[in-house]
């Protein structure tokens, strides 16, 4: 019976996860990455807010990439992009020895859905992006205080 129950809440929460994030057209898969990364990093708000702290520093290291590599690209053609990556990437060795910073894959999360994405380079696109992320640690975290919850009750 505890299966069932489970299953039925991850059900609903999915449902109307999908369900909220066609009405407001955002990527859904976004938001799925999101409601992983819950589970993956911990289930706890701290280690919620830093896993969004690297996925957008993901999305500033691809907006630095995509800059960069365009700029590069200007007098290495191709190669512009490349070298790009090369040195961004490069780079988290060094940015992950700072402890807030230290989840390499959390920064690939946000490259993944930047570079997914594509969203235009401005402010608002960006700022946009980030509400189906948010979107998805809130139904990751509900879905499970809703499963604890359950399996609390069934338990006692």
């Amino acid at each position: 019976m505890k299966t069932l129950s489970i299953g039925t809440i991850f059900g609903l929460f999915g449902a109307v996860a999908v369900s909220v994030s066609f009405a407001a057209q955002w990527p859904t898969w976004v938001m799925f990455i999101a409601w992983v990364s819950f589970y993956i990093f911990g289930k706890t708000i701290k280690t919620s807010l830093l896993a969004f702290l690297q996925i957008a520093l993901g999305f500033l290291m691809g907006i630095l990439i995509q800059t960069c590599g365009t700029f590069l690209a200007g007098y290495i053609a191709e190669l512009g992009l490349a070298v790009a990556v090369f040195f961004f990437i490069g780079s988290l060795p060094y940015i992950t020895k700072i402890k807030m910073l230290n989840n390499i894959p959390a920064v690939f999360l946000g490259l993944i859905i930047f570079f997914g994405v594509h969203p235009k380079i401005a402010p608002m696109p960006i700022f946009e992006l980030s509400i189906p992320i948010i979107a998805g640690f809130i139904f990751a975290a509900l879905n499970d205080w809703a499963v604890q919850s359950v399996m609390k009750k069934q338990v006692a």
